[in-house]
């Protein structure tokens, strides 16, 4: 029962999941990090069994790494997702992965092409997107992110439409998903705006900046 939300601006990427671990009726835990940082320019979400999302998470990161570290050159957000492609592609037809992936990353001028966003899905087939939504996200913020992304949103815009769609999933989703983690990636590398491991209780984000004043009941 899990949700991912990402969306592209101008010279970035944002990236949402729910925090929480659940499995049938139970919550396990509340302060898992579903967004991984795969390098200083490079974020991958996931959606799925556990197990798999881990394992393939760790698969594909010492691959990069080892691949860094053998030819010396830092692979692109392009050639990352398409080697995850491939790698879902090539375990789908002996012990395929059951995940749902969200790949984000920044490739530096000159020859980088900016900020761009990926999913690809178990079955390998992969997608450059401006905005994208797995897992039980996609039924409920697909419509929001349609309706209020716009072409080079700045950070603070990309949040307020992120917030919305939490809020969205908050409202009409029967489960309880309370916090969501957010982290952004940009020519500056990776931020954390909301953190996973916060230990402020969860709270409903609002998509609405105001509130209504409190109304004083007299006797």
């Amino acid at each position: 029962m899990e949700s991912v939300i990402a969306l592209e601006g101008d010279g970035f990427v944002i990236i949402a999941a729910d925090v929480s671990n659940a499995r049938s009726i139970v919550v396990m835990k509340d302060d898992v990090d579903k967004i991984r940082v795969l390098d200083d320019h490079k974020l991958f979400a996931a959606v799925g069994d556990p197990g798999d999302v881990s394992k393939f998470f760790e698969h594909i990161q010492k691959d990069v790494k080892l691949y860094n570290m053998r030819s010396g050159i830092t692979i692109s957000t392009a050639a990352m997702a398409n080697y995850t492609r491939g790698e879902l592609a090539r375990f789908l037809r002996r012990s395929p992965f059951q995940c749902n992936v969200v790949m984000a990353g920044y490739d530096p001028a000159p020859n980088g092409a900016g900020p761009s966003l990926y999913t690809c899905d178990y079955l390998g087939t992969l997608a450059k997107l401006k905005f994208a939504a797995e897992g039980y996200a996609q039924y409920f913020v697909l419509s929001t992110l349609d309706r209020y992304w716009k072409k080079n949103m700045s950070v603070e815009d990309g949040l307020a439409v992120i917030k919305k769609c939490i809020a969205e999933v908050q409202t009409r989703f029967v489960v309880s998903q309370r916090r969501f983690a957010i982290k952004v990636v940009s020519k500056d590398g990776v931020k954390v705006l909301e953190a996973a491991d916060s230990t402020t209780p969860g709270k409903k984000m609002d998509a609405m900046e105001t509130e209504a004043p409190a109304q004083t009941v007299s006797a």
